[in-house]
């Protein structure tokens, strides 16, 4: 059985611009992601060539300012361009939100003169990158990470490992989070790490459920000197830069969530009403279709909450309790509508026949990523109550 294209989400777009840039997008998607996207997956390749294409339609740089090559666009209308990319091809979609966030510290706390230097390149489709935080001992506790980097000369020598780095191996730059100094998070300094220098290295992938097209390894640091000048901010000031960057990337890890959700929606909608069983479409019978009410209650609303936290974002507001309640809600209500999908479809949502199992694998990581569901409640809980810690 054939599921027909989805229909656009209808949005609420600031500009005519921003809705050129949906549109853009979705032919993108249709031309360049939909036709390849399961046979990729299932062979585990990496579409490099689709982060050229995307970012020669100035789509890698979307919240960026023009004057380095980037769209200049707020985060309410770039985060509706994430969800179009995941609803395609999450590997696509959360590999633009990480190469964003890569690309965080440079462009908020770098010199001018490196900005200039580097970040139309990074920018531009030419260079894709990587943000290393996490490390084997350290994933929620981050302020505990141990690749250290000591100043020498003009360089300064990294050693360490770097774990669970979406597009490690494949990046062509890392914003590495080190230790320069003491130990907790008054120690820690952000580097841009080119991915070709020597003593850079990576790991075999990890073999995951889900997301098999976009490569996860560890990168090892053995005695890497990086240049100082590749320095971003003061030294110290490292863990300020990464959870600054977090902020942001949890809310394009929000947006990826309602695409894959709404892609799982869409053809479990779809089927209802060409699936027919004692003479009539499925899609009539009540308890089917208040599970499909459900689903696309949860997508509204999540939508809604990842909008309203960029609009913070972009008022110049504080947005970390808003972005830290998107990334939650809109990864749960994922893994429950991609679940529900699998459902509607019966023993052929089982099947890799219909896309909704890959959503569903798809859609667990995204509680995890940018941290767990876990860490984003104990960040709602301090806000709340005034309590110390991220």
């Amino acid at each position: 059985m054939s599921i027909s294209p989805t229909k656009p989400v209808e949005r609420q777009l600031p500009t005519e611009e921003a809705r050129d840039l949906l549109t853009l997008t979705r032919e993108l998607v249709e031309r360049e992601l939909l036709p390849r996207a399961a046979a990729d997956e299932a062979e585990g390749r990496f579409p490099r060539d689709v982060f050229r294409t995307l970012g020669s339609a100035g789509l890698l740089g979307l919240p960026y300012p023009e004057r380095h090559g980037g769209g200049e666009q707020p985060y309410e209308v770039y985060l509706q361009v994430l969800e179009e990319l995941a609803a395609g091809w999450l590997a696509v979609g959360l590999g633009v939100s990480v190469h964003t966030l890569s690309c965080h510290a440079l462009a908020t706390f770098g010199s001018e003169e490196l900005k200039r230097r580097l970040l139309p390149g990074m920018l531009g489709g030419d260079q894709l990158g990587a943000y290393c935080l996490s490390e084997p001992q350290s994933g929620s506790d981050a302020a505990a990470l141990r690749t250290s980097a000591v100043r020498d000369g003009d360089a300064y020598t990294v050693n360490g490992t770097k774990a669970w780095i979406t597009h490690g191996g494949v990046a062509d730059f890392y914003s590495a989070m080190v230790r320069t100094g003491q130990e907790g998070a008054g120690g820690i300094s952000a580097l841009l790490v080119a991915g070709d220098t020597p003593g850079v290295s990576a790991a075999p992938p990890e073999r995951k459920m889900g997301m098999k097209s976009s490569p996860t390894a560890q990168i090892h640091f053995d005695g890497a000197r990086v240049p100082a000048d590749r320095l971003i901010g003061e030294e110290g000031q490292g863990f300020a830069i990464a959870l600054s960057a977090l902020d942001s990337g949890r809310l394009g890890i929000a947006a990826c969530a309602t695409g894959v959700a709404q892609a799982a929606l869409d053809h479990a909608v779809e089927y209802a009403r060409t699936r027919r069983q004692f003479g009539r479409p499925i899609a009539d019978f009540q308890g089917l279709s208040f599970m499909l009410a459900d689903m696309a209650t949860q997508i509204e609303a999540g939508r809604a909450l990842y909008l309203a936290a960029a609009r913070r974002r972009d008022a110049g507001l504080s947005f970390t309790k808003e972005a830290a309640m998107a990334k939650l809600f809109c990864t749960d209500a994922a893994m429950r509508v991609a679940t529900d999908a699998v459902q509607v479809l019966g023993g052929y949502g089982y099947t890799q026949d219909y896309p909704v199992e890959r959503y569903m694998r798809e859609a667990k990581v995204l509680q995890i990523v940018e941290g767990t569901n876990q860490i984003q409640r104990m960040v709602i809980g301090r806000r709340l109550t005034g309590g110390n810690g991220r």
